[in-house]
């Protein structure tokens, strides 16, 4: 249930950088650029380095960096076209969500009695 929230909170945080660009933009050309290139921009930035098959793998600190930028923009977008309570209750859940996912699919260390070791040879059984 939480990766499909999560998953719908990426696709909101598209919306919203789509919405802004197409209610921004000063004519029809920069329009389109910023209403396609906001959330293309941020697709892309997001599959290199935050999704689950990331093209290059970074330390959960700069996951949480990449996540804060794009879901942060997603709610400067929502601030920025007059959706204070949306993008407050956009930006209370992606917290909820992120630190949730955090936490459970942290990678847990091996501690040293976790590390198997082959069993001791018994010589003359």
């Amino acid at each position: 249930m939480n990766d499909g929230l999560a998953f719908l909170l990426e696709l909101l945080a598209l919306a919203a950088l789509a919405h802004w660009g197409f209610a921004v933009g000063d004519g029809a050309g920069l329009k389109i650029v910023l209403g396609v290139g906001a959330p293309v921009l941020a697709a892309v930035v997001w599959s290199l380095f935050a999704a689950p098959r990331a093209s290059f793998g970074l330390p959960v600190a700069g996951v949480l960096v990449v996540k804060a930028v794009v879901f942060g923009a997603a709610v400067a977008a929502l601030f920025a076209t007059g959706h204070a309570v949306l993008a407050v209750v956009f930006a209370v859940l992606v917290v909820l969500n992120t630190g949730y996912v955090t936490v459970v699919r942290r990678p847990r260390r091996r501690g040293p009695s976790a590390i198997e070791t082959p069993p001791l040879s018994r010589e003359g059984e």
